[in-house]
């Protein structure tokens, strides 16, 4: 009789007989088999120990210096027909993409181990879950995604009972950027990556998997994956209202999905369910359900401190892995924005002088089990997911936008996360501070035609008897002098709240052309140094500013000619009228 893993074992049979491996090793998950590894990488000085006092179980990873992000421009969706994937990515035709890259994998293991990582997205039992197995010849992976991933013996039993999971293969290669590819089948839940051991490239659940080709499967199966934080925000009372999140690089996600309540708000709590990704499913009680796919966190170093983020540092200090930071004289990781100390190694293994950069890398990281947060929620291993009340789209914008408004219907707030913008930063590379969109923050990650995508996204709403209510946030406006008006971090929960209170009916706004903004006196700023001139400005509405905006978003929308659903265009319309 055959079994439900024959095609697995194929897989697996066919793959080491074109990359030739010396030997193949299934990965369980257990304790003892994560120890083997760790003690083979520090044998060959892939990992290096960190000091085992103050940091027990962390270990630092050193990257080559050419292989430190994602590489967007070798990133590619491979459909059958180009239009599918969509000006939003780089498309190759898939005969050709595997041509391309399965002559690099030839023979690429020779010397090398073979690593099968069975993992599942989301808690085991959860029937909004996604099975897949990565085979890497990187230890480095298989030690990331056991943090980022529920990964082993109870995958492979999911994938036994189910019989389906998406296929992950990958080989650091010679990490030569003239040899590197990121490939995704979407319309045979594939993906290749060659030459790269940067997490974004390597850790096939994350990114590739957990977005560009779920949100595919979402399309097709009605429902949908986002680049969301999932945060629970408990008020004194004790009511609960879970909250998703989708905000551009260097805008804050993190810190909003570990925020501590400001001490104005005796009473309050907010739980992290997640700080990365977001699959929400409709529910029979008309309601979106969400689950966080991932177990950890792979986040980014440099300016997590104590002022900006103090759960995530206080979750650093065992049991982690660090990649790129520099450390200190007494051997612990150390990076820019951590602590007052100072480095004495920089993230290349040098001696550290400040004339060859900072210490650790810009985007240095540190993988961990999200059960060490102090704020981690139980309800991130629930099967069936939890509620959500609002989705916040937000971006960094030194002007226009106001702190917070709110969408006037489902339609209205596609619009509005479909027309997010942000400024560039020095977190990625070109100019900074030149104003880019990114649909719903999905723009690297969403896996076909941004129009379908968002076609999508209003028939999921259609569908809904009581969708999430959609706002819209910009913690980073400036005043004239350049200064930041919004104090942000902590106090970023009253904006939370007054959305909360929108959602229970307790606040009723005040309507404007762009959607419905805080009312006078529904904005709790008890305790803040804001004056009533700065809130004002805040929550002001520049018409003329308006205007233009609305009409490069016009342009925008229709560089995705006829995909672009003709409600979108609609919804900009009535906006553009209404400031008219």
């Amino acid at each position: 009789m055959a079994s439900k893993l024959d095609s697995l074992n194929q897989w697996v049979n066919d793959v080491a007989a074109l990359t030739t491996p010396d030997q193949v090793v299934w990965c369980d998950g257990s304790e003892a088999q994560s120890q083997a590894l760790k003690a083979q990488m520090l044998a060959t000085g892939e990992l290096l120990e960190l000091n085992q006092q103050t940091h027990p179980g962390c270990y630092l990873h050193r990257s080559d210096p050419s292989d430190v992000a994602r590489v967007e421009h070798l990133t590619f969706v491979c459909t059958s027909s180009r239009e599918d994937a969509g000006p939003n990515n780089h498309w190759m035709d898939p005969g050709q993409a595997h041509e391309k890259i399965d002559a690099l994998f030839e023979g690429c293991m020779r010397g090398r181990t073979m690593y099968v990582i069975p993992y599942c997205m989301g808690p085991i039992d959860s029937p909004f879950s996604r099975c897949g197995v990565e085979i890497t010849d990187s230890p480095y992976v298989v030690e990331n995604m056991r943090l980022m991933t529920r990964m082993g013996a109870p995958a492979l039993a999911r994938i036994e009972a189910e019989g389906s999971f998406v296929r992950g293969l990958h080989s650091i290669g010679e990490l030569d950027p003239e040899r590197r590819f990121i490939m995704h089948f979407p319309e045979e839940l594939t993906i290749k990556s060659y030459g790269s051991g940067y997490g974004g490239n390597a850790l096939l659940g994350k990114k590739c998997h957990a977005l560009r080709l779920a949100s595919w499967q979402a399309r097709e199966q009605g429902w949908l994956a986002e680049h969301m934080l999932i945060v629970g925000v408990q008020s004194p009372a004790g009511d609960t209202h879970y909250i998703a999140a989708a905000f551009p690089s260097a805008c804050g996600k993190t810190n909003l999905a570990m925020l501590i309540p400001p001490e104005t708000h005796p009473g309050w709590k907010v739980w992290t369910v997640g700080d990365d990704i977001c699959w929400m499913h409709p529910g029979k009680d008309g309601r979106l359900w969400a689950i966080n796919p991932e177990s950890g966190f792979f986040g980014v170093a440099p300016g997590t401190g104590a002022k900006t983020n103090p759960n995530a540092v206080a979750m650093l200090d065992r049991d982690a892995i660090f990649t790129n930071v520099g450390v200190t004289a007494d051997n612990r990781p150390w990076w820019e924005g951590l602590s007052d100390d100072q480095p004495v190694k920089d993230w290349q293994g040098r001696d550290y002088q400040s004339g060859n950069g900072p210490a650790a890398h810009p985007n240095s990281r540190f993988t961990v089990s999200m059960r060490q947060c102090a704020s981690f929620s139980p309800e991130a291993d629930n099967p069936a997911g939890v509620p959500i009340s609002a989705i916040v789209f937000g971006g960094r914008r030194a002007s226009l936008i106001p702190l917070v408004f709110e969408a006037r219907d489902w339609a209205h707030g596609v619009l509005v996360g479909a027309s997010m913008a942000s400024e560039t930063t020095a977190a990625a590379t070109g100019a900074v501070g030149v104003v880019r969109r990114d649909p719903m923050a999905m723009k690297p990650f969403c896996g076909y035609n941004f129009g379908d995508y968002w076609r999508h996204w209003l028939r999921v709403g259609g569908e809904l008897n009581n969708p999430p209510r959609i706002f819209h946030v910009n913690w980073f406006r400036k005043s004239a002098e350049g200064r930041f008006m919004w104090p942000g971090f902590g106090d970023n929960l009253r904006v939370l709240q007054w959305m909360i209170d929108r959602c229970d009916g307790r606040a009723t706004g005040r309507e404007e052309p762009i959607g419905i903004l805080p009312a006078e006196g529904e904005l709790e700023t008890s305790g803040l140094q804001l004056d009533a001139d700065t809130l004002q400005q805040l929550l002001a509405v520049d018409r003329d500013g308006w205007r233009a905006e609305l009409a490069t978003v016009g342009e925008y929308l229709a560089s995705y000619g006829e995909r672009c659903p003709e409600q979108l265009q609609a919804e900009r319309e009535r906006t553009q009228s209404a400031l008219n």
